[in-house]
Order: structure tokens, then C-alpha cells, then sequence
């Protein structure tokens, strides 16, 4: 935890454009502010009698699970001691105006440069439950990685039976060689990069590897209690099914939002997904395998090995030899669809799902244009034979754009380009409803009469299936630049990705539109003033340059703060700046 802000990023630009957005809001009466340091950093790692340097934060493998609750303001300084540059996700938040937070490199932000420092500054509004975070530049993200767990406002309760005890466990990949050099191999040959070695839980593989008696997670348990597991696929590029031998689980939320409980002996999870799920300690005390293994319906290479980590009750020696689970097989797609078929929404007074009922489809019309097409340029038959003609597929940067509070209706169709497969897509700054799935050719006359439009899934990360599509439903109330991409870290670097731009609303848009450059001078003229009468003349006129050309930004204090590289000013900052700037409130820094 951080007992003091570090530095920030030096001079960072957004990339594809400026995003300027203000706070409309002041934090709840009971919210905290959380600060954390993530120190960027190489480690060396044994795994399966191999050791390599990897990169993490804080020398942790997975890294620190960062703890909030609703309401609460969050400031995480990463400092970047790596060689490669860095950018952090805070995947499924939604960052509402806070573009600039959201992490994925080259599109909000330039990455943290080696020997720098960059401040994510955001307000959790509106969720609560398991999310996580990870890096968003090249594959950083198969070691850089870890849980968010955001608990419910003080003295508001789950809706499901309160657990006696709560673990994280997040799923990942390992690789024996340097992850980037096997990514440059494989585009250097025109190929997929070689499959992972092993997957883990908790950074472990478990005994059924070699070397790995040590590297095995066990979560011990006491017989007759009960447990919620918070569980994260931060695999790269596999969906998982996962399983604890003789125990069922209910699962009570996904991509922290709640769902309508049931009950099922084996979960699947994509790339990017979250799922809580509660386990009840009512076996014969014992050790139970927890098992993950991929799911893979069609023949393309996957690591197919299981990993395991152990389920332990209290007082069970260790020589005792754990029992594994019966998971689905690794191509049961029957079980997939089912599965996903009873994700439904909660849907109460408290928990409503309000799912948009009147949508219109895209009209996709820079650095970037914003003409990203609405429907495919060439029909045809997508889930059809094997087509391996040339659809002259162009490149470009473009996105789409999107009216302030539209509601949108968004098909995404898998197809048969060489192979069909399962795509996990994700959505940045955003949840959205689920409200239709199926398998083939999406087909417009007939499918959306089949919409669930009561209680749908509502996550920020879907998974289209094999050889089908998937209709999402969302409502377009936060601006900004937003990246769309499948969580397939290798069909991101292929190219599936795209970004929505999403206007500014009346508010923000009056507001940018009755102030100009004189903006800044007359708030860099403030801010010079206050310094001045804390006798700091060094800082005063480092901060009143600085001030000239920082821009528009959610929080003047922040931005400037965050540019002092050398962090000799400080103490003058938190004096001037510890106090959030309400654009709306007639041009006043106001206290929160």
C-alpha cells in the first residue's frame, strides 16, 4: 500500500485523440480512498525445473489482488523498472469519464516508459463483486496479472448466504521459454506462437507436473463452513472448465455482477471472465483436487493438460492423496452451451436488470476515422465450409461512433475463415446484457424474437461460440475512446479489435464547448497564486510551466502533481491539489 503518491508519467499523450472528461459527482460521505504502489519488476521464477527472470509487480507471481468497496476512490502508482514498456488494465470497471484510467496502451494512453511512473485515479461506482487487472501491451499480461476484489457498501449484504471464509483463485499460463520471444518467433514464421506449457491456479501448476510438489496451491477448509471462491481466467488464450472433485459449486455472480443462483459440478470460463461461485465444506474430511483444463471444440493445438491445486480440510495430513474431479471432457460442447445457458441476471427491486429495450445497430460512420463499417463489407456463408478466399481484408484505424445515451444492439458472428472457434470479446468501459446466443448464421428475421430481454447475463467479457454469435445489448452513457478486441491474446495481436467512440453528453459537451485556451491560463494563474503563498518559489514556477500545456484533465492537482517526476514538490501539491475540481460547479476547486 502506498504511504505517499509517487511521481507520475512524464508527458504521456492519449493516443488516438485527447479525452477530455470531468467528474459530475463528489464521493460518498463513507468512501475511502485506497492507494497502492505496483513496482513493475523482474523476478526470477522456477516452474516445472525451469527458472526465467519474469516480469511482475511487487515480485509477486500472480501479483496483489487490490481491495476496495463501492463508492470507493482508488489510486494505484505503477513505476515501471522493467525493460519493456507497461500499461495496466483494470479489466470490467467502468471507468465512467475516466478514459484516461482504463489502461489499454496506445489507445487511452502511451505506455509507462522503463524509469517512469503513471497514476490510475478511479472512482468505483455502481459495482461490487470479482474483477481483475493485467497488462495491455504485447503479452505482458501472462505474468503481469491479478484480482480485484470489490466489496459491498458498509452494512449492505450479499444476496445469497453470507461465506464463513472467501479465497481468490485465478487461473493463468506458463511458459518455459521468454513469452515475447515466443511471440516474435511466431510472427516471424507467419504462425500461432507455441502453446503454454502448463496452465496454473495461483501461479501453480500442481503435482501432476514435474517439480511441482512445491508448486501446488492448497486453500484449506473446515468441515461444515462454507466458502466463496472468486475465480479469474487470466489465461492468454484458453476458455477453461474448472471442478473440485466431489463438491458442487453455486455460482452467485459473473464479471461481478449477481446472477440467479444454481447449482453445477464443473464451470467453463473464458479469457477475461469472472465467476464467484459458493462451496459448501460437506464432504468427508479429506483433500479434494481443484482441477482446470481447456475447453477446445474444434482441432486447432491447445495446452491440453490439467492443472490442479488441492481443497483441503483442516487437520488432513498431507500424505493423504488427493481425489480428482470428473471435469467435462476437453471437447463437450453440449455441456459448454448449457452451462451458459443458465447464467441469468438477478433481476430484483435492489439488483434490477435493465436491460435496453429499443435498440438501433451501429451506424459505424483521425490518427483514426471514424468509419468502421456496420455490417460485414462481403456477405457470406460465415459458418459455412472452410473458406480460405482472399476477402481482402483491409488495414486501417477505425472506429466507430456512437451518440451520447444510444442504446446499441451488437451481433458478433463467428465464422469459418480457415476454422470456426470460440472468441471471448471483450468490451472496455462497459457492461452489457447478453441477450441472445446460438449456433451457425445469426439471422435477423427470426433470431431476435428469441432475445432474452427480462434477466439476461449482464459481464463485461461474452463468449461467442464455436461456429455461432452472440447479441449484446448496451447503453452508450459513458464518453470516451472505449477498445473493443476478442481476450484471445493472439486474435488481439492478429487484429481482431476495434474501438467505439462515444460522444460527449449535453453536460460535458456544453461545457467543453463555452471554454477555450483561456481555460488554462486562468487556472494555472490560481494554482501559481496558492503555490506562491506557500513561500515555494522552486515549485511555483516549475508547476505554473507545467500548468501551460497539461490540457484539459479530470483533475488539475492530479495532472500536474503527477508530472513532478523528481517528486520534490509533494507536500505543496497535497496542499494545493487534495481537493477534487468540480468543472460544474461554476469554476470552483471545491472541497469533497
Amino acid at each position: 500500500m502506498l504511504n505517499q503518491p509517487s511521481s507520475f508519467w512524464g508527458k504521456s499523450l492519449l493516443v488516438f485523440c485527447i479525452l477530455l472528461f470531468f467528474p459530475v459527482g463528489s464521493l460518498e460521505v463513507e468512501a475511502a480512498t485506497k492507494k497502492y504502489q505496483f513496482n513493475v519488476e523482474l523476478k526470477n521464477v522456477s516452474r516445472l525445473c525451469h527458472a526465467k527472470p519474469i516480469v511482475t509487480v511487487n515480485g509477486m507471481y500472480p501479483g496483489p489482488t487490490v481491495y476496495a468497496r463501492e463508492g470507493d476512490r482508488v489510486l494505484i502508482n505503477v513505476t515501471n523498472h522493467a525493460q519493456y514498456n507497461m500499461s495496466i488494465h483494470w479489466h470490467g470497471l467502468k471507468q465512467y469519464a475516466n478514459g484516461w484510467a482504463d489502461g489499454p496502451a496506445y489507445i487511452t494512453q502511451c505506455p509507462i516508459m522503463t524509469g517512469n511512473s503513471y497514476v490510475y485515479d478511479f472512482n468505483i461506482t455502481g459495482q461490487r463483486g470479482t474483477l481483475w487487472w493485467h497488462a495491455h501491451i504485447l503479452w505482458l499480461r501472462a505474468t503481469v496479472y491479478g484480482a480485484i476484489v470489490i466489496l459491498p457498501k458498509q452494512a449492505t449484504p450479499f444476496p445469497f448466504p453470507r461465506p464463513d471464509g472467501e479465497q481468490v483463485i485465478v487461473f493463468g499460463e506458463w511458459w518455459h521459454a521468454d513469452v515475447e520471444e515466443v511471440v516474435k518467433q511466431g510472427n516471424a514464421l507467419g504462425l500461432p506462437p507455441n502453446m503454454s506449457d502448463a496452465h496454473t491456479i495461483n501461479g501453480k501448476p500442481g503435482p501432476l507436473f514435474p517439480c511441482s510438489e512445491k508448486h501446488t496451491f492448497a486453500m484449506e477448509v473446515e468441515q461444515g463452513k462454507k466458502y466463496l471462491l472468486r475465480i479469474v481466467n487470466a489465461a492468454l488464450n484458453d476458455e477453461l472448465f474448472f471442478a473440485i472433485a466431489g463438491h458442487n459449486m453455486t455460482v452467485v455472480e459473473i464479471d461481478a455482477v449477481y446472477t440467479k443462483p444454481f447449482s453445477t459440478n464443473a464451470l467453463l470460463i473464458a479469457p477475461g471472465q469472472t465467476t464467484n461461485v459458493l462451496v459448501s465444506a460437506n464432504q468427508a474430511p479429506g483433500r479434494y483436487f481443484m482441477a482446470v483444463r481447456p475447453f477446445q471444440d474444434v482441432p486447432i493445438p491447445v495446452d491440453n493438460k490439467t492443472a490442479t491445486a488441492i481443497f483441503q480440510y483442516k487437520n488432513i495430513p498431507t500424505t493423504v492423496i488427493p481425489t480428482l474431479p470428473h471435469l467435462p471432457l476437453p471437447n463437450d460442447t453440449a455441456f459448454a452451451l448449457s452451462y451458459n445457458n443458465k447464467l441469468r441476471s438477478l433481476n430484483t427491486p435492489n439488483f434490477p436488470a435493465n436491460v435496453p429495450l429499443k435498440a438501433h445497430y451501429l451506424n459505424m460512420k483521425g490518427v483514426f476515422n471514424t468509419d468502421f463499417p456496420d455490417k460485414p463489407p462481403m456477405a457470406f456463408n460465415y459458418t459455412g465450409a472452410p473458406l480460405t478466399a482472399n476477402l481482402f481484408t483491409t488495414k486501417g484505424t477505425r472506429l466507430s461512433k456512437i451518440a451520447f445515451n444510444s442504446t446499441v444492439e451488437l451481433v458478433i458472428q463467428d465464422t469459418n475463415l480457415l476454422s470456426v472457434e470460440s472468441h471471448p470479446f471483450h468490451l472496455h468501459g462497459f457492461n452489457f446484457f447478453v441477450v441472445g446466443t446460438g449456433i451457425g448464421n445469426f439471422d435477423p428475421a427470426k433470431d431476435p424474437a428469441k432475445y432474452n430481454l427480462v434477466d439476461p447475463p449482464e459481464r463485461n467479457t461474452v463468449g461467442v461460440p464455436t461456429g455461432g454469435w452472440a447479441a449484446i445489448r448496451f447503453r452508450a452513457d459513458n464518453p470516451g475512446v472505449w477498445f473493443f478486441h476478442c481476450h484471445l491474446e493472439l486474435h488481439t495481436g492478429w487484429g481482431l479489435k476495434t474501438a467505439f467512440v462515444v460522444e460527449d453528453g449535453p453536460v460535458f459537451k456544453q461545457y467543453n464547448d463555452s471554454h477555450n485556451h483561456l481555460f488554462f491560463y486562468e487556472y494555472s494563474n490560481k494554482i501559481w497564486t496558492e503555490m506562491k503563498n506557500l513561500g515555494n518559489m522552486a515549485c511555483t514556477n516549475a508547476i505554473r510551466s507545467i500548468t501551460s500545456c497539461i490540457g484539459r484533465v479530470q483533475s488539475i492537482g492530479d495532472a500536474i502533481f503527477m508530472q513532478d517526476s523528481n517528486f520534490s514538490c509533494s507536500d505543496e501539491m497535497h496542499t494545493v491539489f487534495g481537493r477534487a475540481w468540480n468543472p460544474l460547479a461554476d469554476d470552483t476547486l471545491t472541497d469533497t
